[in-house]
């Protein structure tokens, strides 16, 4: 009688200490992510004022389409929130294959859309959809599905080679656009996938080489981005500063007014024409230059907190046993991470031009939409954890 009394309140206790880690959890990601959308929706705002009365004749054109995509992407969230991540699980390998056959209508004759001589784009009348950044969703769920199927088998080499063969399959369409920054997200992030559902080390190390020295034979061979990786060494030389490095000299030149405080809200020089890419690859450097130093560090922050309550709900999943919903909080928190880092380090100085969006800020339909939707797949699989 005794022992059964205290397994019962052993399972009270174990019960309520899971509800605060889940609720704990949900504020560490709702809190910053809800920051995280509006101060974007502030600063694409602000960065694409001008730009937008310039090309349309209307001011909020770039922040009412915005406002659009997040009305959707909430819509979308509301979706994710109510379907049982199991059900992701069983159709992970339907997401793969619609990622591929967008992938491969880019290049289907006026159906892809062509903007600086990149493909990137599906038209469907004033909406764009970007084939890439569905690509980072539906992998993370696949890759995550297929190691949890076989988790004891990643040693071979035969179920080791099976979701390198899907990757290169996906980086060869997504690098003929040609697209280096999301080829290089979506390689990370898988590989960070298999890392943490267990192969070896040598298997890691081989991965990590071998995408290294792939990323040098594609740079080495474009000429384009030779001259970003010379442009990056020193963008202010007379020789590259109106050329390959006019983008990252005019980021360094916004970041550097922006001082410690800022130069206040809208006040932002750069964005007058001088700083291309101002609302999206390069709002960072807007933003520093408009909220200083400080407001730069304030969204690291909010960062940081998000990617901690993410990476929670990863370990609280592994700890309970659900392999697969840990492995795709931990791939989310990956991208949004590596993402992020990229493109802050891009407009900081520390890494060469590259097209990648900051989260949640830059502006950009598939990329907020799908974001937003990963988002809601955390929320649900951490509140999942309370019938566990």
């Amino acid at each position: 009688m005794i022992l059964k009394k205290e397994e019962a309140t052993s399972t009270i206790c174990l019960k309520k200490k899971t509800m605060n880690s889940v609720n704990k959890n949900n504020y560490l990601i709702i809190f910053p992510f809800i920051f995280l959308v509006l101060l974007g929706l502030v600063m694409i705002s602000s960065a694409s004022i001008f730009l937008a009365e310039e090309q349309t004749l209307d001011p909020f054109y770039y922040i009412s389409r915005q406002l659009l995509f997040v009305s959707v992407g909430l819509v979308s969230m509301s979706i994710f929130l109510i379907i049982p991540s199991s059900f992701l699980l069983k159709t992970d390998w339907l997401l793969v294959l619609i990622s591929i056959l967008l992938l491969i209508a880019l290049f289907v004759p006026n159906v892809g859309s062509s903007v600086n001589g990149s493909i990137r784009w599906i038209r469907l009348g004033s909406i764009g959809i970007q084939p890439s950044e569905i690509c980072k969703f539906s992998l993370i769920i696949y890759i995550s599905g297929y190691c949890f199927r076989r988790a004891s088998e990643l040693y071979s080499f035969r179920n080791f080679l099976k979701p390198l063969t899907l990757l290169s399959i996906i980086s060869l369409l997504i690098m003929s656009q040609p697209d280096l920054g999301s080829t290089a997200i979506i390689c990370l992030v898988v590989v960070a996938i298999l890392f943490y559902a267990g192969i070896s080390f040598f298997q890691f190390s081989l991965l990590s080489l071998l995408m290294l020295l792939l990323g040098a034979a594609a740079i080495s061979t474009s000429p384009m981005r030779i001259a970003r990786v010379m442009a990056f060494r020193d963008p202010f030389d007379s020789e590259v500063v109106f050329g390959s490095g006019y983008q990252l000299a005019n980021s360094l030149i916004s970041i550097g007014q922006g001082g410690w405080t800022g130069l206040g809200l809208g006040n932002s020089f750069q964005k007058n024409f001088f700083l291309p890419e101002a609302h999206t690859d390069f709002i960072f450097a807007i933003l520093v230059e408009e909220l200083g130093v400080i407001g730069g560090i304030i969204l690291i922050t909010a960062y940081m907190i998000l990617f901690f309550g993410i990476l929670k709900v990863a370990v609280d999943c592994l700890n309970f046993g659900r392999v697969f919903q840990g492995l795709v909080c931990f791939g989310t928190m990956i991208l949004f991470a590596s993402q992020s880092l990229f493109n802050i380090a891009v407009n900081i100085g520390l890494l060469p031009t590259k097209g990648l969006t900051l989260p949640f800020i830059s502006y950009g339909g598939t990329s907020i939409i799908i974001m937003m939707s990963l988002v809601a797949i955390v929320l649900r699989i951490n509140n999942e954890n309370k019938l566990v």
